[in-house]
């Protein structure tokens, strides 16, 4: 017999742990056998009972027993369990998506509310249709503020995630090329990520926004904004100062003007910066306290790390990639102060039919820029740039090379797609 989503809420209130791989069983919690596209979770859920989780919810009546809750879809009542929690709270939901910048986005942005609020936040890059509820079945009666990411690669997806977490405000930083496969182009990717936009508009929600960036101010029309940028007169406005190591910008509200050095490298990192900010003034976080928290932050997970070895500076960027992020990133180091240069670049993924001229392109950029030493790393780069460029198959090629060169005395930089694994080259540098 299936239970209700009454019931199953009663028995999470009870637990309130949830978790959904049998191998990281926390003793007490509720287990979802969830099924991907190569394994089905009702199969593991003995064993996670076995472990200690106090119960499992299954969709399959073959593995029922005393200890298990039979739903008939065990990701859409994790999906509605997530809705019902998240509806018994009244408080602010911030969701933020985008193609770029958006786990640094919500971290600085947890950072700097966590200076006046209890904060429940997307932890790591928890952004799908699984992490989204799970984040939201974190929030408890001590919660202020939740800060939900929500990441997408295919149409209609953010849509979905905003009908679990209703958030009642978004952030959308920027509309890039990314995931151009599964969205079947740009235009795809526009329309995707303005599905937040779309929620806040039809809600009546609220939306902070870039207003350096036309693409969003035209997407947010007909929605209560809160602006940021350069322009005086935003709600928070600001300008860099210094960007050819760490950023330093200062920013200005209508009564007070800070100057701040961060912990983060590229000028890409100027409007993550300024919407921490934006949300931090906006909720009432004291100045300083936000000066506090930016200034503090140090990046991790490979994103716009500054890295120093024994013989090089590395500016390590190897979390992710695509065609607007690598230009960012190469730009903005052309702009480092250093005699000697070099580039390690990944391919970039999920491109579809336009990988090989997206690739062709960075190529190009490649070639119209100064750097001393370039390499390039997959099957993609060189099948356009094999005669131009050292070029790599695989990151663990690129190693043994680097590693027989001993470079020394170099400003590089490194960046790919996560599946290119570039973090690999960093010991031979």
């Amino acid at each position: 017999m299936q239970v209700s989503q009454e019931e199953l809420y009663s028995i999470f209130l009870k637990n309130l742990v949830i978790s959904t791989d049998s191998r990281q069983i926390v003793p007490g919690s509720i287990f979802f056998a969830l099924k991907g596209d190569n394994f089905d979770g009702n199969q593991y859920a003995q064993r996670a009972i076995d472990s200690g989780a106090a119960c499992a919810v299954i969709d399959d009546p073959a593995f029922e027993n005393n200890k298990t809750l039979l739903v008939e879809n065990v990701l859409i009542s994790l999906q509605q369990l997530a809705l019902f929690h998240r509806n018994k709270f009244n408080i602010p939901v911030v969701a933020i998506t985008g193609s770029n910048g958006k786990t640094t986005t919500k971290e600085l942005v947890n950072t700097v509310l966590c200076q006046r609020y209890n904060v429940t936040a997307t932890i790591g890059n928890l952004n799908n249709h699984i992490g989204v509820p799970l984040t939201l079945l974190r929030i408890n009666d001590q919660t202020e503020i939740a800060v939900i990411e929500m990441g997408a690669n295919h149409e209609y997806e953010i849509d979905g995630l905003c009908r679990i977490a209703e958030p009642t405000h978004g952030l959308i930083t920027n509309i890039g090329k990314a995931h151009l496969g599964g969205f079947g182009g740009y235009e795809g990717v526009i329309r995707a990520k303005s599905e937040l936009y779309n929620w806040l508009r039809e809600n009546k929600m609220k939306a902070f926004v870039n207003a350096d960036n036309p693409l969003l101010m035209g997407l947010s029309g007909g929605i209560e904004r809160i602006l940021y940028g350069t322009a005086q007169g935003f709600f928070v406005a600001g300008k860099i100062i210094e960007n050819t190591s760490n950023l330093e910008l200062d920013w200005v509200t209508a009564y007070e003007i800070h100057e701040i050095k961060t912990n983060l490298v590229g000028d890409y990192n100027f409007e993550n910066v300024m919407a921490a900010i934006c949300l931090g003034v906006y909720f009432e976080v004291e100045s300083n306290n936000i000066l506090s928290a930016i200034s503090n932050y140090v990046p991790s997970n490979s994103r716009s790390q500054a890295v120093k070895t024994a013989r090089n500076s590395i500016v390590l960027d190897a979390y992710n990639a695509n065609p607007t992020s690598m230009q960012l990133a190469i730009k903005n180091f052309r702009q480092a102060k250093s005699m000697h240069k070099m580039v390690i670049l990944g391919d970039m993924l999920e491109l579809g039919d336009e990988s090989l001229s997206e690739h062709l392109g960075i190529s190009r950029i490649l070639e119209e820029s100064d750097f001393e030493k370039v390499v390039l790393v997959g099957p993609d780069f060189m099948q356009v740039a094999g005669s131009k460029f050292t070029c790599f198959a695989n990151s663990e090629m690129a190693y043994q090379w680097l590693a027989e060169q001993h470079i020394t005395g170099f400003s590089i930089l490194v960046k790919g797609s996560r599946g290119i694994r570039m973090e690999k080259v960093l010991d031979a540098l």
